[in-house]
């Protein structure tokens, strides 16, 4: 589930350049273990979610849907964002820990 604590922190990794976006260069960054974490947009094609999906499977690369196109772009400043790479293991593992106190308060 996005919040507006994923929101502000995935701005922060921007902010700092930890942030590659667009599909070929996320994907080059995971192929060369430069990635650390995949956002894919939950309202993604399904061709281009199994590209994605594949790659970072074969890859190791960890990857989540929670948040809409909109929601990824608005977060990074950029426009149409589907696909968003984090290449800081520490903003990935914040990333992931806000995410999961969020799923957790949504289940109580």
């Amino acid at each position: 589930m996005w919040n507006q604590k994923c929101h502000q922190f995935l701005g922060l990794a921007m902010r700092a350049g930890k942030v590659v976006s667009g599909e070929a260069t996320v994907l080059a960054g995971a192929k060369n273990h430069k990635v650390k974490l995949v956002l894919l947009a939950t309202d993604v094609a399904k061709n281009n979610q199994k590209k994605v999906t594949d790659k970072c499977a074969t890859y190791n690369v960890p990857f989540l849907q929670v948040a809409t196109t909109d929601e990824q772009s608005l977060a990074i400043g950029k426009a149409n964002r589907v696909v968003i790479g984090i290449t800081d293991a520490g903003f990935a593992k914040g990333l992931k820990e806000r995410l999961t106190k969020v799923e957790e308060t949504n289940e109580n």
